[in-house]
């Protein structure tokens, strides 16, 4: 994927992330925060997340894959977008 590309995807997934699982306006989220090892996303938030994600970029995640390391982060997401995208 163009550099370009990633970064639009990295800053749309944080945006989302920041939006429906972020309560705080005090607390910043980069791309490489702790999502689920700090608390910011938990086991229902991954699936409304998942669920985001294949919607938005039409890819389909293996429930193996779906892992909570892969959604720990949003760099960590973007990794497991970006495996999908091209199949």
């Amino acid at each position: 994927m163009e550099e370009n590309n990633l970064n639009e995807m990295k800053e749309m997934i944080l945006k989302y992330v920041v939006k429906e699982y972020v309560d705080d306006d005090d607390v910043t989220i980069k791309y490489d925060t702790p999502l689920i090892s700090s608390g910011y996303v938990d086991s229902f938030s991954m699936v409304s997340l998942l669920v985001f994600l294949e919607n938005k970029f039409k890819i389909k995640i293996p429930p193996s894959k779906a892992t909570p390391e892969a959604f720990d982060s949003v760099n960590n997401i973007v990794a497991l977008v970006n495996q999908y995208l091209n199949k």
